[in-house]
């Protein structure tokens, strides 16, 4: 059982029904849907076929809408590209209707309030790299230190981040709306700089009638002050290390990735690593040596999900690129380090429901049970259940759709629906019991926790653990 989910991102590669079922058949748990492309009938589109996908595998696939928020970026150019040498002079012109060698047109005016004579601009990902000389009324004049192609559309970032653009743009707010129409289970919020972003696309996205979950994306340098405001505000962060390495260097992001997942989860919270995992295999049918080390890296960091961007939107073996991933993910999991003792140390809880998840899975690595089945209507009890490695799997048992494919982000916890149509526990418990025992989780003999709300049906009322040795449970009399 592979606990650390794969997020996909879907595209011109992996549109087609027979591509997307053999990626979910290779080990998708989530598809990212990225509104930088597209449009709404194209999402709408591939979430139809994802859901008839799902409904023949019986697998729990979550759906995530990526916003493209206030990306900064150049105009185009008359021949489509051009080439850069170190010491030219070029021209960020807001006039410029199509660009040449000189000069280019600029989608954000208001870049030249955010800069001043000396600021280093980065441009393409920090392929090109210019200093400013001097500020004009509607242009900034650069001089090339670092050349190259440069192709139109092309993202700008200031070094050392302080760009004030806004996290929501008007377009983000219609795609906001358009992801609670199609149902999406997760909201990822691109360059968030605080909390009050984060608060802002929730009021948005629950005036829209979603409750899908919020992840707040960490690529700019002032989100890593906020970084406590930001993870509180939001359910979930995202390691976006392609611009956040742009902003803070490349070489201080693997120790903020580190940072960033551990915050997560002490403050039972989720989170995604993502960007260029498996970039080479968008043209090559294996990894490298470094990409493989980098996604079992953030497998023992403790990162929920890792993520593919190009590698399946866009590239050449996206069904191959899912399958190492799973196997890198499976293969770093055997050598992940349960210290649970550790973890409870110094920890105090002031609520009754995760006294109980917690409660769980200690007696569950302690006494090397089978499985440990949470029964719940929100997924709470399994999140916190999730935010410590026991080494027990965690079967979360819900009536509610939407919890399922919430939890389907969870690291450690396999969702499965369960009908609720009565209020009696001891049935309940027994059906629980069933439903395990058809999934090939449990045979008769093995002992396993359950956890259980009474009232029941009320979210947020787990207070009874139960240890059972399955199939000593007489069937109740219905």
């Amino acid at each position: 059982m592979r606990n650390t989910k794969i997020v996909a991102t879907l595209g011109p590669s992996s549109s087609e029904e027979a591509v997307l079922r053999r990626m979910v058949e290779a080990g998708v748990d989530i598809v990212r849907l990225n509104f930088s492309h597209g449009s709404a009938d194209d999402h709408r589109a591939r979430v139809d076929l994802l859901r008839t996908i799902t409904r023949d595998s019986g697998r729990t696939v979550g759906i995530m809408a990526d916003l493209q928020g206030p990306k900064i970026r150049i105009g185009k150019f008359e021949n489509g590209k051009i080439e850069l040498a170190a010491g030219d002079q070029f021209i960020l012109d807001v006039a410029c209707k199509l660009g040449d060698k000189t000069r280019v047109g600029l989608d954000y005016p208001e870049l030249i309030d955010d800069i001043d004579v000396g600021t280093v601009l980065l441009l393409d990902d920090g392929r090109i790299v210019l200093d400013i000389v001097e500020l004009q009324n509607q242009a900034v004049v650069t001089t090339v230190r670092v050349g190259g192609t440069l192709s139109n559309n092309k993202g700008i970032n200031r070094q050392g981040g302080g760009l004030t653009a806004p996290a929501l743009t008007s377009k983000d707010r219609l795609d906001i709306r358009t992801a609670a129409e199609i149902g999406v289970d997760f909201v990822a919020v691109s360059f968030p700089k605080s909390g009050e972003d984060m608060r802002q696309a929730r009021k948005l996205l629950t005036r829209a009638g979603s409750n899908a979950l919020l992840i707040a994306k960490i690529e700019r340098a002032e989100a890593i002050n906020a970084l406590p405001d930001i993870i509180e505000a939001s359910d979930a962060v995202m390691v976006a290390r392609g611009d956040l390495a742009v902003e803070v260097g490349d070489a201080a992001v693997p120790a903020l990735q580190k940072k960033i997942i551990r915050m997560a989860r002490a403050r039972n919270k989720l989170a995604i690593t993502a960007t260029q995992m498996m970039e080479s295999m968008i043209n090559s049918p294996v990894p490298t040596r470094a990409e493989v080390s980098d996604v079992a890296n953030a497998v023992l960091d403790g990162t929920d999900a890792v993520m593919l961007s190009g590698e399946t939107a866009a590239g050449k073996y996206p069904v191959e690129t899912v399958e190492s991933m799973a196997r890198i993910c499976l293969e770093a999991e055997k050598s992940a380090e349960v210290t649970l003792d550790n973890d409870f140390l110094d920890r105090v809880f002031t609520r009754i429901d995760q006294s109980i998840a917690m409660a769980a899975i200690w007696t569950a690595h302690h006494l090397k049970v089978k499985a440990i089945a949470a029964m719940t209507q929100s997924g709470s009890t399994a999140l916190w259940m999730s935010r410590l490695n026991s080494g027990v799997p965690i079967y979360a048992l819900t009536p509610e759709v939407s919890s399922r494919y919430r939890m389907s982000l969870y690291r450690d916890v396999f969702p499965l629906l369960m009908k609720q149509n009565h209020t009696d526990r001891d049935r309940l418990l027994w059906e629980a019991e069933q439903l395990l025992i058809e999934q090939g989780v449990v045979k008769p003999g093995d002992l396993m926790v359950l956890t259980i709300g009474e009232p029941i049906g009320s979210p947020g009322g787990t207070n009874t653990l139960k240890i059972v040795r399955v199939g000593d449970c007489q069937k109740p009399e219905f």
